[in-house]
Protein backbone atom coordinates (compact mmCIF):
# COMPACT_ATOMS: atom_id res chain seq x y z
CA UNK A 1 0.00 0.00 0.00
CA UNK A 2 1.46 3.36 -1.04
CA UNK A 3 0.54 6.90 -1.96
CA UNK A 4 0.55 7.39 -5.75
CA UNK A 5 3.53 9.29 -7.10
CA UNK A 6 2.88 12.89 -8.09
CA UNK A 7 3.39 13.87 -11.71
CA UNK A 8 6.81 15.30 -10.90
CA UNK A 9 7.89 12.21 -8.96
CA UNK A 10 6.66 9.94 -11.76
CA UNK A 11 8.83 11.79 -14.25
CA UNK A 12 11.82 11.76 -11.94
CA UNK A 13 11.52 8.03 -11.22
CA UNK A 14 11.20 7.11 -14.90
CA UNK A 15 14.03 9.34 -16.05
CA UNK A 16 16.29 8.14 -13.24
CA UNK A 17 15.82 4.60 -14.57
CA UNK A 18 17.24 5.72 -17.91
CA UNK A 19 14.03 6.34 -19.84
CA UNK A 20 13.33 9.13 -22.29
CA UNK A 21 9.84 10.33 -21.39
CA UNK A 22 7.49 12.29 -23.65
CA UNK A 23 4.71 14.34 -22.06
CA UNK A 24 1.28 14.43 -23.70
CA UNK A 25 -0.34 17.86 -23.44
CA UNK A 26 -2.52 17.98 -20.34
CA UNK A 27 -1.40 14.67 -18.88
CA UNK A 28 -0.67 16.06 -15.41
CA UNK A 29 -4.33 16.87 -14.73
CA UNK A 30 -5.89 14.22 -16.97
CA UNK A 31 -7.66 11.64 -14.80
CA UNK A 32 -10.94 10.12 -13.71
CA UNK A 33 -10.83 11.19 -10.06
CA UNK A 34 -13.30 14.08 -10.33
CA UNK A 35 -15.58 12.34 -12.83
CA UNK A 36 -15.94 9.25 -10.65
CA UNK A 37 -15.67 10.88 -7.23
CA UNK A 38 -12.98 8.32 -6.42
CA UNK A 39 -9.39 9.25 -5.72
CA UNK A 40 -6.55 7.27 -7.23
CA UNK A 41 -4.77 5.30 -4.53
CA UNK A 42 -3.49 3.95 -2.33
CA UNK A 43 -1.61 1.96 -4.97
CA UNK A 44 -0.78 -1.72 -4.61
CA UNK A 45 0.98 -2.66 -7.83
CA UNK A 46 1.78 -2.32 -11.52
CA UNK A 47 -0.35 -3.68 -14.37
CA UNK A 48 0.91 -4.52 -17.87
CA UNK A 49 -1.31 -4.39 -20.98
CA UNK A 50 -1.02 -4.57 -24.73
CA UNK A 51 -3.24 -2.20 -26.73
CA UNK A 52 -4.52 -4.77 -29.28
CA UNK A 53 -3.90 -2.16 -31.97
CA UNK A 54 -1.45 0.22 -33.60
CA UNK A 55 -1.11 4.01 -33.60
CA UNK A 56 -3.39 4.19 -30.58
CA UNK A 57 -1.71 6.75 -28.33
CA UNK A 58 -4.55 9.26 -28.77
CA UNK A 59 -7.15 6.57 -28.09
CA UNK A 60 -5.38 5.85 -24.83
CA UNK A 61 -5.48 9.56 -23.98
CA UNK A 62 -9.02 10.40 -25.15
CA UNK A 63 -10.71 7.05 -24.66
CA UNK A 64 -13.37 5.34 -26.76
CA UNK A 65 -17.08 5.88 -27.20
CA UNK A 66 -17.76 3.22 -24.58
CA UNK A 67 -14.90 4.10 -22.20
CA UNK A 68 -13.62 7.63 -21.48
CA UNK A 69 -9.91 8.30 -21.22
CA UNK A 70 -7.34 8.18 -19.90
CA UNK A 71 -6.97 4.46 -20.52
CA UNK A 72 -3.54 4.15 -18.89
CA UNK A 73 -0.85 6.10 -17.09
CA UNK A 74 1.76 5.57 -19.80
CA UNK A 75 1.60 4.50 -23.44
CA UNK A 76 4.61 2.81 -24.99
CA UNK A 77 4.85 2.86 -28.76
CA UNK A 78 6.71 0.51 -31.02
CA UNK A 79 8.85 3.35 -32.35
CA UNK A 80 7.34 6.45 -30.71
CA UNK A 81 8.75 5.85 -27.25
CA UNK A 82 7.18 6.28 -23.83
CA UNK A 83 4.44 8.87 -23.35
CA UNK A 84 2.83 10.10 -20.15
CA UNK A 85 -0.97 9.94 -20.38
CA UNK A 86 -2.11 10.45 -16.79
CA UNK A 87 -0.94 10.81 -13.21
CA UNK A 88 -4.37 10.11 -11.74
CA UNK A 89 -7.10 7.53 -11.90
CA UNK A 90 -7.22 5.85 -15.33
CA UNK A 91 -9.66 3.42 -16.96
CA UNK A 92 -7.22 0.59 -17.61
CA UNK A 93 -7.84 -2.28 -15.19
CA UNK A 94 -11.60 -2.45 -14.67
CA UNK A 95 -13.03 -4.94 -12.22
CA UNK A 96 -10.39 -7.38 -11.01
CA UNK A 97 -10.01 -10.22 -8.53
CA UNK A 98 -9.56 -8.95 -4.96
CA UNK A 99 -7.54 -12.05 -4.04
CA UNK A 100 -4.98 -11.12 -6.70
CA UNK A 101 -4.86 -7.51 -5.51
CA UNK A 102 -4.21 -8.72 -1.97
CA UNK A 103 -1.45 -11.01 -3.26
CA UNK A 104 0.19 -8.12 -5.10
CA UNK A 105 0.01 -6.00 -1.99
CA UNK A 106 1.58 -8.80 0.08
CA UNK A 107 3.97 -9.67 -2.78
CA UNK A 108 2.96 -13.32 -2.76
CA UNK A 109 4.02 -15.63 -5.56
CA UNK A 110 2.58 -17.32 -7.52
CA UNK A 111 -0.51 -15.17 -7.92
CA UNK A 112 -3.85 -16.84 -7.13
CA UNK A 113 -6.33 -17.73 -9.86
CA UNK A 114 -8.34 -14.72 -11.05
CA UNK A 115 -11.80 -16.26 -10.86
CA UNK A 116 -13.72 -13.18 -9.68
CA UNK A 117 -14.21 -9.56 -10.69
CA UNK A 118 -15.00 -8.02 -7.32
CA UNK A 119 -12.64 -5.04 -6.90
CA UNK A 120 -11.95 -1.88 -8.90
CA UNK A 121 -8.40 -2.15 -10.18
CA UNK A 122 -8.47 1.44 -11.44
CA UNK A 123 -8.33 2.59 -7.82
CA UNK A 124 -5.12 0.82 -6.90
CA UNK A 125 -2.97 -0.07 -9.94
CA UNK A 126 -0.64 1.82 -12.23
CA UNK A 127 -1.11 0.78 -15.85
CA UNK A 128 0.92 0.85 -19.04
CA UNK A 129 -0.45 0.14 -22.53
CA UNK A 130 2.16 -1.30 -24.90
CA UNK A 131 1.42 -0.79 -28.59
CA UNK A 132 0.98 -4.28 -30.03
CA UNK A 133 -1.75 -6.25 -31.80
CA UNK A 134 -1.49 -8.90 -29.10
CA UNK A 135 -2.03 -11.78 -31.49
CA UNK A 136 1.21 -13.58 -30.62
CA UNK A 137 2.62 -12.78 -34.05
CA UNK A 138 3.08 -9.01 -33.87
CA UNK A 139 6.63 -8.56 -32.54
CA UNK A 140 7.71 -6.30 -29.70
CA UNK A 141 10.82 -4.45 -30.85
CA UNK A 142 13.84 -4.91 -28.59
CA UNK A 143 13.88 -1.26 -27.53
CA UNK A 144 10.15 -1.23 -26.79
CA UNK A 145 10.42 -4.26 -24.54
CA UNK A 146 13.47 -2.82 -22.80
CA UNK A 147 11.52 0.34 -22.03
CA UNK A 148 8.60 -1.68 -20.65
CA UNK A 149 10.99 -3.41 -18.24
CA UNK A 150 12.48 -0.07 -17.18
CA UNK A 151 9.03 1.50 -16.71
CA UNK A 152 7.89 -1.26 -14.37
CA UNK A 153 11.24 -1.24 -12.58
CA UNK A 154 11.08 2.51 -11.99
CA UNK A 155 7.70 2.32 -10.29
CA UNK A 156 8.72 -0.65 -8.16
CA UNK A 157 11.96 1.03 -7.15
CA UNK A 158 10.17 4.28 -6.26
CA UNK A 159 7.81 2.43 -3.92
CA UNK A 160 10.28 -0.10 -2.55
CA UNK A 161 8.43 -2.97 -4.22
CA UNK A 162 9.85 -6.13 -5.76
CA UNK A 163 8.87 -7.64 -9.09
CA UNK A 164 6.13 -9.52 -7.23
CA UNK A 165 4.07 -6.31 -7.27
CA UNK A 166 3.71 -6.64 -11.07
CA UNK A 167 0.92 -8.46 -12.90
CA UNK A 168 -0.39 -8.82 -16.41
CA UNK A 169 -4.00 -7.87 -17.09
CA UNK A 170 -4.56 -11.54 -17.90
CA UNK A 171 -3.58 -12.40 -14.33
CA UNK A 172 -6.02 -10.10 -12.55
CA UNK A 173 -9.22 -10.06 -14.61
CA UNK A 174 -11.02 -13.19 -15.85
CA UNK A 175 -11.12 -13.45 -19.63
CA UNK A 176 -8.25 -11.08 -20.40
CA UNK A 177 -5.27 -12.25 -22.47
CA UNK A 178 -2.92 -9.27 -22.33
CA UNK A 179 -0.04 -8.88 -22.50
CA UNK A 180 0.89 -11.42 -25.15
CA UNK A 181 4.21 -12.32 -23.57
CA UNK A 182 5.29 -14.43 -20.61
CA UNK A 183 4.79 -12.48 -17.38
CA UNK A 184 7.07 -14.74 -15.34
CA UNK A 185 9.97 -13.87 -17.63
CA UNK A 186 9.00 -10.19 -17.65
CA UNK A 187 9.08 -10.18 -13.84
CA UNK A 188 12.45 -11.92 -13.90
CA UNK A 189 13.79 -9.16 -16.18
CA UNK A 190 12.50 -6.53 -13.75
CA UNK A 191 14.12 -8.40 -10.86
CA UNK A 192 17.48 -8.24 -12.67
CA UNK A 193 17.04 -4.53 -13.32
CA UNK A 194 16.11 -3.84 -9.68
CA UNK A 195 19.37 -5.49 -8.65
CA UNK A 196 21.33 -2.95 -10.70
CA UNK A 197 21.75 0.76 -10.09
CA UNK A 198 19.15 3.13 -11.56
CA UNK A 199 20.17 4.31 -14.99
CA UNK A 200 22.37 1.25 -15.58
CA UNK A 201 20.11 -0.97 -17.70
CA UNK A 202 20.83 -4.66 -17.78
CA UNK A 203 20.32 -6.49 -21.05
CA UNK A 204 16.90 -8.16 -21.19
CA UNK A 205 16.09 -10.79 -23.84
CA UNK A 206 16.10 -9.29 -27.35
CA UNK A 207 12.33 -9.76 -27.48
CA UNK A 208 9.87 -10.80 -24.78
CA UNK A 209 9.58 -14.52 -24.34
CA UNK A 210 6.85 -16.20 -26.34
CA UNK A 211 4.19 -17.62 -23.99
CA UNK A 212 4.77 -21.27 -23.14
CA UNK A 213 2.33 -24.14 -22.69
CA UNK A 214 3.61 -27.13 -20.75
CA UNK A 215 2.20 -30.22 -22.46
CA UNK A 216 2.33 -32.45 -19.38
CA UNK A 217 0.51 -29.87 -17.24
CA UNK A 218 -2.08 -29.28 -19.94
CA UNK A 219 -2.75 -33.01 -20.27
CA UNK A 220 -3.12 -33.22 -16.49
CA UNK A 221 -5.70 -30.41 -16.62
CA UNK A 222 -7.56 -32.07 -19.49
CA UNK A 223 -7.91 -35.21 -17.39
CA UNK A 224 -8.53 -33.65 -13.95
CA UNK A 225 -10.79 -30.66 -14.63
CA UNK A 226 -13.79 -32.21 -16.47
CA UNK A 227 -14.78 -34.69 -13.72
CA UNK A 228 -14.09 -32.20 -10.90
CA UNK A 229 -16.40 -29.50 -9.59
CA UNK A 230 -17.43 -26.74 -11.97
CA UNK A 231 -14.57 -24.31 -12.53
CA UNK A 232 -11.84 -26.59 -11.13
CA UNK A 233 -8.42 -25.25 -12.15
CA UNK A 234 -5.30 -27.38 -12.60
CA UNK A 235 -3.17 -25.28 -14.97
CA UNK A 236 -4.55 -21.77 -15.39
CA UNK A 237 -1.95 -20.08 -17.60
CA UNK A 238 -1.68 -22.80 -20.22
CA UNK A 239 -5.40 -23.48 -20.39
CA UNK A 240 -6.13 -19.78 -20.90
CA UNK A 241 -3.70 -19.64 -23.83
CA UNK A 242 -5.22 -22.74 -25.43
CA UNK A 243 -8.78 -21.51 -24.88
CA UNK A 244 -7.97 -18.14 -26.44
CA UNK A 245 -6.59 -19.97 -29.48
CA UNK A 246 -9.68 -22.17 -29.72
CA UNK A 247 -11.87 -19.07 -29.56
CA UNK A 248 -9.87 -17.53 -32.39
CA UNK A 249 -10.35 -20.72 -34.41
CA UNK A 250 -14.12 -20.47 -33.93
CA UNK A 251 -14.21 -23.73 -31.98
CA UNK A 252 -15.00 -22.42 -28.50
CA UNK A 253 -17.55 -19.73 -27.54
CA UNK A 254 -15.77 -16.81 -25.88
CA UNK A 255 -17.96 -17.04 -22.76
CA UNK A 256 -16.33 -20.38 -21.93
CA UNK A 257 -12.76 -19.07 -22.20
CA UNK A 258 -10.49 -17.37 -19.70
CA UNK A 259 -11.44 -19.14 -16.47
CA UNK A 260 -8.38 -21.41 -16.49
CA UNK A 261 -10.48 -24.57 -16.28
CA UNK A 262 -10.14 -27.29 -18.94
CA UNK A 263 -13.76 -28.37 -18.61
CA UNK A 264 -15.88 -30.52 -20.86
CA UNK A 265 -16.65 -27.65 -23.24
CA UNK A 266 -12.95 -26.95 -23.71
CA UNK A 267 -12.22 -30.65 -24.13
CA UNK A 268 -14.91 -30.93 -26.83
CA UNK A 269 -13.57 -27.82 -28.58
CA UNK A 270 -10.05 -29.22 -28.55
CA UNK A 271 -11.34 -32.49 -30.00
CA UNK A 272 -12.80 -30.49 -32.88
CA UNK A 273 -9.39 -28.89 -33.36
CA UNK A 274 -7.76 -32.34 -33.47
CA UNK A 275 -10.24 -33.51 -36.11
CA UNK A 276 -9.77 -30.40 -38.27
CA UNK A 277 -7.28 -30.45 -41.15
CA UNK A 278 -5.28 -27.65 -39.51
CA UNK A 279 -5.11 -29.59 -36.25
CA UNK A 280 -3.92 -32.79 -37.91
CA UNK A 281 -7.09 -34.53 -39.07
CA UNK A 282 -7.02 -37.05 -36.23
CA UNK A 283 -9.72 -39.64 -35.59
CA UNK A 284 -10.65 -42.03 -32.79
CA UNK A 285 -8.54 -41.69 -29.65
CA UNK A 286 -6.38 -39.19 -31.46
CA UNK A 287 -9.30 -36.78 -31.33
CA UNK A 288 -10.48 -37.28 -27.75
CA UNK A 289 -9.83 -33.72 -26.59
CA UNK A 290 -6.67 -34.67 -24.67
CA UNK A 291 -3.89 -32.58 -26.23
CA UNK A 292 -1.03 -34.28 -28.03
CA UNK A 293 2.26 -32.59 -28.80
CA UNK A 294 1.73 -32.38 -32.55
CA UNK A 295 -1.78 -30.94 -32.47
CA UNK A 296 -0.84 -28.53 -29.70
CA UNK A 297 2.25 -27.35 -31.58
CA UNK A 298 0.07 -26.67 -34.63
CA UNK A 299 -2.30 -24.60 -32.50
CA UNK A 300 0.60 -22.71 -30.94
CA UNK A 301 2.18 -21.95 -34.30
CA UNK A 302 -1.06 -20.31 -35.42
CA UNK A 303 -1.68 -18.40 -32.18
CA UNK A 304 1.67 -17.40 -30.75
CA UNK A 305 2.69 -19.86 -28.06
CA UNK A 306 5.31 -22.60 -27.90
CA UNK A 307 4.96 -26.07 -26.45
CA UNK A 308 7.35 -27.45 -23.86
CA UNK A 309 7.34 -31.02 -22.60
Amino acid sequence: MATPLSADRLLSALRAEGLTVHEHDGWRTHGRDAATGKAFGPVHGVLIHHTAGHNDREICYNGRSDLPGPLCHSWLGKTSGLWMISAGRANHAGLVDLDVINALMAEKSPLPHDDQANADGNDVLYGIEIENLGNGKDPYPTEQYRQAVLWATALCRAHGWTERSIAGHKEVQPGKVDPSFDMDIFRADVRKQLASKPGKPTTPPPTPSTPRVDLSQLVAAAKADPPARQGHVTYRAGVNLVEAALVAEGLLPKKFAGDGSYGTTTRDAYARWQRSPAGGGYTGKGADGIPGKASLARLGARHGFVVVA
